[in-house]
């Protein structure tokens, strides 16, 4: 999984025994090689796992600190076959001070040791222990081997160098400026995280927010493990809470209040973030670099991969949250062009209605800024524009659409023109060419600019986000408006915000919609067959849209590379999609994409939802003349 950027982390919460570090060692060696069975490659301890973090005034006994480094040798010693980097949490006496620390090691091998730097100062941690300011040291003998101790080491995987984990312990991520911030300025992408937060009410959620919070803040896999219920219960009680968050996406989380050990584990992707902090100025180098220690580590590889993704990654799976993305969204839309009707002194809205869902949805965004601003919706003009290929089916669900929400329906036939215009350019009639179907989309532009004209109107654009990525619209046609309101909307999200609406609508318009909604995706531009139904149907065309949009979606917000796409895309779509398919239009989405931008370069103004968009204005630079061969190249590789 390296070559694909993704490495496996762990977080083990071990069964304490309270003061007994020998009986903590054998266990915490014991969820060590559970975890390298299960091909993690780093995993981490709670704070003081060996010795327990309740021990308190225990902490000046000798016997204590002794058996906790025997405790530490044991786990070298029960470990040094395995590939694994554990970071085990210990108290340590160092330079006539005790510091709690987490010791990193691998192999039988001390590989360096992170003391905490921020002391609990409302409880009687700094009783007992010193915070990383006051080492005199920068090295410790421990076990027969000199060891760097500092609280900015970062380690660097040997083969990945986008593979960088760093350690904060407990408090140092409450403090006002957490020095995780600064181990990722400084390269670090994954965090770890040694703590020991008590349970009160309420408690949980806010850690949970705030180790989200803060993988957002350092676009970094955070990987947070807190004491278990083994710890005393004189005055608080231990959960045990572990969770691992990937830049504010949760990753893993454990069951708290286990009285056994329990592993958690998770595959980030080093290479996405290394991506996003690229696109991201403030997690350049900087000066503080030369503060910091780069130990080099071996980092182990797993073969199997331990991650999910989402068939539509621009929808979320969840009922709920989708029912309120989808109003966001959908007021996003609609302040956006009501903002611009404002300006524009509100003109009539023209938009053609061809009973798809495209049309559809725009024209529902245009009733709700209608709303919004209080205007009559007879200033709505729907305008049908039969042709070649419209049905019976989607035509009387455009009337029958327009006229439910009381707007003012226009129907202009486009066939007596299309049919002049083939004989004025000399274009056979029985010609099915792409000349044959663009001059129909660009009458139909020329109707609603006209019409536009004629009423004080304005044309509204019905073209979604993935029509554009793959350029599957007439230049000059359906690719043109006045102003676009899905312009940001993949068509796999078309499709539940459309649902949405009907959803929450009147029986009359939700009945219309459904059946638009139940309507195979076509631009009617060929006639039907000869039953009336579409012939014409774009994803046999030019491909299913849920693979397009999710090849999109990886490569614009991550920037994948075709190999690492095709890879998920083989595990995402495992028993939908055989690997030929895949590579088909993968293929396709490259070649479009490319070749496709000077459409995109000149596309009207329309509002943003998303993280993805493809406007030349704010979301995508790209030149119109860039090769793809190296893209197309790597696809027609693969396996």
């Amino acid at each position: 999984m390296k070559k694909f950027g993704f490495v496996r982390v762990g977080s083990i919460v071990n069964k304490l025994v309270l003061a007994d570090p020998i009986n903590n060692a054998v266990e915490l060696a014991k969820m060590i090689k559970e975890a390298n069975d299960n091909g993690v490659a780093v995993v981490s301890t709670p704070q003081l796992a060996l010795s327990g973090y309740t021990c308190g005034d225990l902490f000046f006994q000798e016997k204590l600190l002794n058996d906790s480094i025997n405790g530490l040798k044991i786990v070298l010693d029960e470990t040094k076959d395995l590939d694994i980097i554990s970071i085990i949490g210990m108290p340590l006496r160092i330079d006539n001070g005790l510091f709690n620390v987490a010791v990193v090691i691998q192999k039988g091998n001390i590989l360096g040791i992170v003391p905490k730097t921020n002391i609990v100062n409302y409880t009687e941690e700094a009783r007992w222990f010193s915070n990383s300011s006051k080492l005199v040291s920068d090295e410790v003998l421990l076990l027969g081997q000199i060891v760097s101790i500092s609280p900015t080491i970062i380690f660097r995987d040997i083969d990945n160098k986008n593979i960088t984990f760093a350690i904060e312990i407990a408090e140092d991520l409450e403090d006002a400026n957490p020095i995780s911030t600064v181990h990722a300025a400084n390269g670090a992408n994954i965090i770890f995280n040694l703590a020991s937060s008590n349970e009160i009410v309420g408690r949980s959620k806010y850690r949970d927010e705030l180790v989200k919070n803060h993988s957002i803040k350092t676009v970094s896999a955070y990987v947070y493990t807190s004491s278990g219920i083994g710890e005393s219960s004189s005055d608080l009680v231990f959960s045990g809470d572990a969770m691992i968050y990937e830049d504010g996406h949760k990753l893993a989380q454990n069951k708290k209040f286990d009285f056994n050990s329990n592993l958690i584990f998770a595959d980030v992707d080093v290479d996405k973030l290394t991506n996003l902090r690229m696109r991201n100025n403030n997690y350049t180098v900087n000066a503080s670099m030369n503060l910091y220690e780069v130990i080099e580590v071996e980092v182990s590889d797993t073969k199997n991969f331990n991650r999910e993704y989402k068939e539509y990654p621009f929808v979320p799976k969840n009922d709920e949250e989708r029912a309120e993305r989808c109003e966001e969204i959908f007021r996003i839309q609609a302040a956006g062009l009501a903002r611009r009707l404002t300006q524009l002194n509100y003109p009539k809205c023209v938009l053609g209605i061809s009973g798809g869902l495209d049309s559809t949805l725009a024209f529902l965004v245009v009733a709700e800024a209608y709303k919004m601003l209080g205007l009559d919706n007879k200033d709505i003009i729907g305008v049908t524009m039969p042709g070649f290929g419209t049905t019976g089916r989607t035509y009387n669900n455009a009337c029958s659409f327009v006229k439910a929400y009381g707007a003012t329906l226009k129907e202009v036939s486009i066939k007596d023109a299309a049919i002049q215009h083939m004989k004025d350019i000399g274009l056979d009639e029985n010609d099915r060419s792409v000349a044959y179907e663009n001059l129909q989309a660009r009458e139909r532009t020329q109707i609603l600019m006209d019409i536009g004209n004629m009423m004080n109107g304005f044309v509204i654009g019905t073209g979604d986000l993935s029509e554009l990525a793959l350029g599957w619209c007439t230049y000059n046609g359906d690719h043109m408006s006045m102003y676009s309101v899905n312009g940001a909307i993949p068509k796999t999200l078309v499709r539940y915000l459309v649902d949405y609406v009907a959803d929450n609508s009147e029986e009359d318009k939700k009945k219309v919609l459904k059946d638009i909604l139940d309507t195979p995706i076509s631009p009617e531009l060929l006639p039907p067959d000869k039953a009336g139904n579409i012939l014409q149907q774009t994803e046999s065309s030019i491909g299913p849209y849920v693979l397009h949009d999710f090849f999109l979606y990886h490569f614009l917000k991550y920037g994948a590379s075709p190999k690492k796409i095709y890879f998920l895309a083989q595990e995402t779509f495992k028993g939908k999609f055989d690997n030929e398919t895949l590579k088909k239009w993968l293929k396709v989405f490259v070649k479009r994409f490319f070749t496709q931008q000077f459409k995109r370069n000149c596309v009207p103004d329309g509002v943003k939802v998303g993280t993805i968009g493809l406007s030349p204005r704010g979301d995508l630079r790209m030149p119109s003349d860039a090769s793809y061969s190296i893209w197309l190249k790597e696809v027609e590789e693969l396996d």
